[in-house]
């Protein structure tokens, strides 16, 4: 096999620095995998969609290069991010007799790495792992910056660490199995980085979103790379969240009320997310933060990315007042009082509170047709 030809953009955390690998050909590439630490076992963590793809292809290669090698595939979904699902990675390790010279791998969508992540920063208080995210939506968002953890069934990603890999492997021939559902899960979290940090790379999306939906490969090779540098430039300045770093969740508070309301996996982490910049949008433009033709444009790209902008009732009673319940278990909400990401002009945002009244008029707008 001839060399790969790949990007590689930078995590720059001191001694926890790393790097991100883009693009074909990689996961299996040799060089992938040097200069890694020396271990006497791996443990590949994957799903029970993506392993029957992958997982024997990455064992033969490690195989040669570790004493023992091992797969691991769990459940596939949102619904399996838990508690009960993160210890069959325990179970795993410790009945294969793994110790503090094991790796981790992880072989999946941002349900797995986040796991694996978890799992990886948990275990003997703190094992190494790398990252080999295989959707659109792990590979520009969840496999970066180090965020691992699970769900509560009252909030999502609300146990877990921070916990860095030693590098990501974004091997972007894995797109070309990925469900169209998915690959537009995907597209809502490169959308967002528009808005937040770089209108050029928004517009640069206006004008190549029929590209990205068809999986051009060099339209699909930048928006990967350019998510993953504005991603490193804030997780640099900001790695565990202390203040620049939630800008990042754009659309999330609104979104990830979505997911608990309707129950983890009945809407994809990304559609919710594309339905929650919207909301977010529309609650920026009532707050005087932006005008009437940003909310369109935004809502625009949104709906070409085949992702949905009206949002589900999740009471009939009392719509509004649930989603108010639900937000204020976000991890942004400050003593009750519910934090949001609003986009604050051009490449600008920032994150405030808003009146219970005008958020629940920006609900009761965005979730009826």
């Amino acid at each position: 096999m001839s060399k790969p030809n790949f990007q590689t953009v930078a995590i720059d955390l001191a001694e926890r620095s790393y790097d991100i690998h883009i693009g074909s050909h990689l996961m299996v590439e040799k060089t992938m995998w040097e200069a890694l630490p020396r271990a006497t076992s791996v443990l590949i963590v994957s799903n029970e969609t993506v392993a029957p793809l992958y997982a024997r292809q990455l064992e033969e290669l490690l195989r040669a290069k570790f004493p023992k090698v091992i797969t691991l595939s769990l459940p596939d979904g949102e619904a399996h991010k838990s508690w009960q699902t993160l210890n069959l990675i325990f179970d795993a390790l410790l009945e294969n007799g793994c110790d503090r010279k094991c790796l981790l791998v992880a072989l999946g969508g941002g349900v797995v790495g986040d796991m694996t992540g978890f799992a990886a920063a948990s275990f003997m208080r703190g094992v190494p792992f790398v990252q080999v995210p295989t959707t659109l939506l792990s590979q520009v968002d969840s496999s970066v910056g180090g965020k691992t953890g699970i769900n509560h069934p009252l909030g999502k990603n609300m146990i877990g660490a921070f916990y860095q890999p030693l590098r990501v492997i974004c091997d972007l021939d894995t797109l070309k199995t990925l469900p169209a559902r998915e690959m537009s899960a995907g597209l809502a979290e490169v959308i967002k980085y528009g808005p937040i940090s770089d209108m050029g790379f928004m517009e640069w999306l206006e004008q190549n979103m029929d590209l990205l939906m068809a999986r051009d490969v060099d339209a699909v090779t930048h928006a990967v790379r350019r998510s993953c540098e504005i991603k490193a430039w804030v997780v640099a300045q900001d790695e565990r969240e202390g203040g620049l770093r939630a800008i990042l969740n754009f659309g999330h508070t609104f979104g990830h009320a979505i997911e608990a309301g309707m129950g983890y996996g009945a809407w994809l982490h990304g559609e919710a997310v594309g339905c929650g910049m919207v909301m977010a949008a529309e609650l920026s433009r009532r707050l005087g933060l932006v005008d009437e033709s940003f909310v369109v444009r935004l809502t625009a790209l949104v709906v070409r990315a085949g992702l949905p902008v009206v949002g589900p009732i999740l009471d009939a009673a009392d719509n509004a007042g649930r989603y108010l319940q639900l937000m204020r278990l976000d991890k942004k909400s400050d003593a009750g009082e519910i934090k949001f990401v609003l986009i604050d002009g051009p490449s600008r945002a920032c994150v405030r509170g808003a009146p219970d009244a005008m958020v629940r008029e920006v609900i009761d707008a965005c979730c009826t047709h």
